[in-house]
């Protein structure tokens, strides 16, 4: 599998994890996205005229939309990764797919402007962020109370995967993640598992080494 990106990108990000954490190589061709535009040039156009990254392409597949790519990875390699094929948890994975569309536009919104100085409403954006945050913590506080660490079920789901990012990276847009004790022991647990893999701004967690013994002097 070929994977357009740039590595700065949620989005990418999503699909590099994804692909990490179900064992998958991906061959990395990279874009200038960022000040160079490349992904909109002609001979990216030709490939996406949506003018959009990432782009996986697989043999004569190509896919444009970083949902359908976390699918066909899991399809691919690791079917776990789609749930448990009940009709609540499918249920649960689609609502919370299409949800990080809403994560996108508006703390990755915000995250462009500070960062990039995209125009954009920035008061607007981070309201809508915030307003997101507050359902997602919702959402895994009603998990929580089932038992369950992910948006859903027991185990984590192309769900969790499509809604980390953006939320990781909330504070890049002046979005403060102090509020949400659910959402961070989320990430945590996102963080900790094994195969996961970092970007600028979003790291793996580390254990904490033992402090070193101090040594008592003798006269």
């Amino acid at each position: 599998m070929k994977l357009y990106d740039y590595i700065l990108s949620p989005s990418c990000y999503k699909v590099r994890l994804m692909a990490a954490l179900a064992g998958v190589k991906l061959d990395i061709s990279p874009v200038d996205f960022h000040p160079g535009a490349e992904h909109r040039s002609p001979a990216m156009l030709a490939i996406n005229p949506a003018g959009t990254i990432p782009i996986l392409a697989d043999d004569d597949l190509l896919l444009t939309e970083s949902s359908a790519m976390l699918a066909y990875i899991a399809a691919s390699a690791a079917p776990e990764w789609l749930g448990n094929g009940s009709a609540e948890e499918t249920a649960r994975t689609q609502q919370w797919l299409a949800f990080s569309a809403r994560l996108t536009s508006s703390l990755g919104g915000a995250r462009l402007h500070q960062m990039l100085l995209v125009p954009g409403n920035i008061d607007a954006l981070q309201k809508a962020g915030i307003k997101a945050l507050r359902e997602l913590e919702a959402g895994l506080a009603e998990q929580a109370i089932r038992g369950h660490r992910f948006l859903a079920g027991d185990r984590p789901t192309i769900a969790d995967i499509a809604c980390f990012p953006y939320v990781a990276l909330a504070p890049d847009g002046n979005v403060s993640l102090d509020p949400y004790p659910t959402i961070r022991l989320w990430s945590r647990a996102l963080r900790s598992l094994p195969g996961f893999i970092e970007m600028p701004g979003i790291h793996r967690l580390h254990e904490l080494k033992p402090e070193p013994e101090i040594q008592s002097e003798t006269a």
